[in-house]
């Protein structure tokens, strides 16, 4: 394989994931006879509300690649029937969209990163991590474990992301992201009681910060 530097390298491995993405397939659409721009990976520019530079042209889904989920999709296809049939224009929103890979284990992830909050965030983040053996595993004495992740904003104490790797992760990640989409701070993740057992009830259970972090960028999330 090659790196991001051009280096080729071999990598010996039992299996291997095809994730490499796709791009837009736009061709044969008779495109190139409207006004209708595309971007350097071919994908369809659209303004806030979907509309392409050709007026009676409106596009949403993995063409304008933005996000490509099924999901955001239809979110899409639903503002587009509330802008364009019930005259109540509407622009799509991509906030805390959560996201899984099916794999094993799973991982689930909503809002953002570490990473991208020290890039993007202005002033600094809690960082809550917490590594638990989940207690079906115990019970059968597997080994697998599990890792949840929560990147907080150190001022106002609302929740940027929530991060899991283990059994479920997705489906306990669906109804995270309906408290960081109401915009929940970590008061009430603290406030609200567990299900006991579950893998879920780490998520307000964690109270000690791993690490503040101070970042370096110039918008409030």
């Amino acid at each position: 394989v090659a790196g991001p530097d051009g280096a080729q390298q071999v990598i010996e491995a039992d299996k291997c994931m095809f994730a490499t993405g796709r791009k837009p397939n736009v061709h044969n659409l008779g495109l190139e006879n409207t006004k209708v721009e595309l971007g350097p990976n071919n994908a369809i520019k659209v303004n806030n509300f979907l509309q392409t530079a050709e007026p009676s042209v409106w596009a949403c889904g993995d063409v304008i690649d933005r996000i490509q989920l099924t999901p955001v999709a239809l979110m899409e296809g639903m503002c587009l029937t509330d802008t364009i049939a019930r005259g109540k224009p509407r622009e799509p929103d991509y906030t805390y969209v959560a996201s899984a890979v099916f794999c094993q284990p799973p991982l689930a992830t909503v809002g953002i990163t570490e990473d991208e909050a020290i890039e993007t965030h202005v002033g600094e983040i809690d960082v809550y991590v917490e590594g638990f053996r989940p207690m079906r595993n115990t019970l059968s004495g597997r080994e697998e474990r599990a890792l949840m992740k929560l990147v907080v904003d150190a001022a106002s104490r609302k929740v940027l992301g929530a991060h899991m790797v283990g059994p479920d992760s997705p489906e306990i990640m669906q109804g995270i992201a309906v408290a960081l989409k109401a915009g929940a701070t970590k008061e009430v993740f603290d406030s609200t009681i567990g299900i006991h057992p579950s893998s879920a009830e780490e998520f307000v259970t964690m109270r000690t910060v791993a690490r503040r972090v101070q970042c370096k960028g110039t918008a409030k999330m």
